[in-house]
C-alpha cells in the first residue's frame, strides 16, 4: 500500500510549472526530485508536507502518516538556540521530558561532536545547520522524509555521514529528495522524478541511469513527432489531390475520401506537441587571456581568522595559466578565508607571501553572492556596473533566464538559484582571466552545473575554487589542494 498518492497535481506560479503529475510513494522509495531552478521542486515538497495546496489535483496520505519536511533555511526563531535545545523543542511539548533520550541518539547517528551540541545554531557553519535541521525532523520518527537541498554547504566528511545515515539508518522511511548534487543522488536514491511543464517523467533508477533513459525517451519522442508530422503532410497532399479530382469530375466519393484524409491529418496534428522544458537561462564565461606564465605565487602564506587565530599555512604554491585548482577540506578549516585573502591580494592589498602578476583580471563569486548589491534592481546593476545600456542589458538578462518583471525587482528578492545565475552573468561580463569562486554550484541546477563545467573547460579558464560537488570537481579540476592539520597540501582527485 502506498503512503502518499499524487493524482493529477499541477502548480501554476504564475506560469505553469508542471501539471497532471501522478505518483505513488511507497515505504521503500528514495525519490530524487529533479528540475531546474524555479521549476517547482520546493513547491511540490511543501504540498506533500501539507503546508500549501496544489493548484489542481489531489494529494492523499495514508491515515496517521507522519511527514517530516526539512527546508533549506534555519528559521529565525531557532538561531539563538543550541543544537540540542533546537532538537528538544522539535518534540511535542507533552513528551519532551520523557523523550529527551532521542536527542542524543539522533545526534550520535549524525556523528555530532559533544561540543557542537551546545553551540548556538547561529554560530554553526551552513553544513552543521543543515544537519541540525535534518535531526530536528528525524527526532519525531517520520514515515516520510522530505529533504530540500540537504547537501548544500556540507563538506566531504559530512557528505559521507549523511549518505551513510540515509542508506543504513532509515530503513522503512520513504524519502523525496530535491537536490542538484548528482553524486549524492546516485548514491542515495532508487527512483527519479523529472518535473516538467508538459509531462513529468518517473524512472525506477538513480539519477545518472534515469537521465540516460530520459534522453532516450526524449529522442524517441522527437523522432515520432517528425514521423507523424511527415505523415500528416502526406495525408494533406493526398487529400488536396483527391479534392481537385473530385471537384473536376463531380465525384462525391472522392470528395468524401479527401475529407476523411484531411480529418486524419488534423487528428495527427493535434497530438504534435513538442516537449516543453523549463529553461532557466544560459550560463556563459569568457577568458581574456594573459601573457604571464605564472599568475600568482604563494610562499608560506599564513591564513588567519580576523582575530588572528592561525588556520593553516599554504606552503609554496605557484598558479600557472590554465590551472584549475580545487580547494578542499572540512568545514571551518579556512577555505573561504583563503579565497577572500587571495581576493584582497589581487585587489592590490599587500599580503605577506603573495605576489600577483599585474596582468591578472579577477572574476569573483562567493557562496552568498554577496558581491551583488542587494538593494539594486537587476537591470540597474547590469546596466550601471558594466555600462552596457538598457537595451543590451535587457537582452543579456533575458538570455540568463530573467523576464521583464524579474529584471526590475531588487536583487534581494531573488531566489538563491537566481542570485547564482546573476552572479555568474556578472562574472562573464567582468571578462576576467583569473576566476576565484567559492562554492559556485551552490543553488545552481544540474543543467546549469553542466553548462558551467563546459564553459570553464572550453575557455581553459584559470581558476581557484572551493567546491564539495564531486561531479563538478572531477570534471574540471587539474590540481587539488587539501587543507588539514594546519597545512595545505596537493593531493589526488577525490573519489566518487
Amino acid at each position: 500500500m502506498s503512503l502518499i498518492n499524487i493524482r493529477g497535481v499541477g502548480i501554476v506560479s504564475p506560469r505553469p510549472l508542471f501539471h497532471n503529475l501522478d505518483l505513488a510513494i511507497h515505504a521503500s522509495d528514495r525519490i530524487g526530485l529533479i528540475a531546474g531552478n524555479g521549476a517547482g521542486k520546493t513547491t511540490l515538497l511543501r504540498c506533500l508536507a501539507g503546508q500549501m495546496e496544489p493548484g489542481m489535483g489531489q494529494i492523499t496520505n495514508r491515515r496517521g502518516l507522519r511527514v517530516g519536511f526539512v527546508e533549506q533555511d534555519v528559521p529565525a526563531n531557532l538561531l539563538d538556540l543550541t543544537m540540542a535545545e533546537a532538537l528538544r523543542r522539535a518534540l511535542p511539548a507533552a513528551e519532551r521530558e520523557a523523550q529527551t533520550w532521542k536527542i542524543g541518539l539522533v545526534l550520535d547517528m549524525l556523528e555530532t561532536p559533544e561540543a557542537m551540541r551546545e553551540r548556538r545554531l547561529s554560530e554553526l557553519s551552513g553544513g552543521w545547520q543543515r544537519l541540525a535541521l535534518i535531526a530536528r525532523v528525524w527526532v519525531n520518527d517520520p514515515d516520510v522524509l522530505l529533504l530540500d537541498e540537504p547537501t548544500n554547504h556540507l563538506d566531504m566528511r559530512r557528505f559521507a555521514v549523511l549518505e551513510n545515515w540515509i542508506n543504513h539508518a532509515t530503513e522503512g522511511v520513504a524519502m523525496v529528495i530535491a537536490s542538484h548534487d548528482r553524486q549524492f543522488l546516485d548514491n542515495c536514491t532508487n527512483r527519479t522524478l523529472f518535473l516538467r511543464p508538459d509531462e513529468s517523467r518517473s524512472y525506477a533508477h538513480p539519477f545518472s541511469r534515469a537521465r540516460g533513459l530520459l534522453e532516450d525517451d526524449d529522442t524517441a519522442h522527437e523522432t515520432k513527432l517528425a514521423r507523424d508530422a511527415k505523415e500528416a503532410d502526406r495525408l494533406r497532399r493526398n487529400a488536396g489531390q483527391l479534392r481537385n479530382v473530385g471537384i473536376n469530375s463531380g465525384s462525391d466519393l472522392l470528395l468524401k475520401k479527401a475529407k476523411y484524409l484531411t480529418n486524419r491529418a488534423e487528428a495527427i496534428e493535434q497530438l504534435l506537441r513538442p516537449l516543453v522544458q523549463t529553461r532557466a537561462g544560459e550560463i556563459r564565461l569568457t577568458n581574456r587571456g594573459s601573457h604571464a606564465k605564472v599568475l600568482m605565487s604563494l610562499d608560506e602564506v599564513a591564513v588567519e581568522t580576523p582575530d588572528g587565530k592561525m588556520l593553516f599555512r599554504t606552503g609554496t604554491l605557484k598558479i600557472f595559466q590554465r590551472d584549475r585548482i580545487v580547494v578542499t577540506g572540512a568545514n571551518g578549516v579556512g577555505k573561504s578565508v583563503f579565497v577572500r585573502l587571495l581576493r584582497r591580494a589581487i585587489a592590490g592589498d599587500a599580503v605577506p607571501g603573495i605576489s600577483v602578476s599585474p596582468s591578472v583580471v579577477l572574476g569573483y563569486v562567493d557562496q552568498q553572492m554577496s558581491q551583488l548589491p542587494s538593494a539594486e534592481t537587476l537591470l540597474g546593476f547590469v546596466a550601471g556596473q558594466f555600462r552596457l545600456g538598457d537595451q543590451r542589458s535587457v537582452s543579456l538578462l533575458a538570455s540568463a533566464g530573467f523576464d521583464y518583471d524579474a529584471q526590475r525587482r531588487p536583487i534581494a528578492r531573488l531566489s538563491p538559484g537566481q542570485k547564482a545565475r546573476l552572479g555568474l552573468l556578472a562574472l562573464r561580463l567582468t571578462e576576467p582571466n583569473f576566476y576565484l569562486m567559492d562554492e559556485p554550484t551552490n543553488h545552481v541546477d544540474i543543467v546549469g552545473q553542466e553548462r558551467l563545467e563546459a564553459e570553464i573547460l572550453a575557455h581553459e579558464a584559470t581558476c581557484v575554487l572551493v567546491s564539495h560537488d564531486r561531479f563538478f570537481v572531477r570534471a574540471i579540476g587539474t590540481r587539488f589542494l587539501c587543507i588539514e592539520d594546519g597545512r595545505a597540501r596537493e593531493m589526488e582527485a577525490p573519489e566518487a
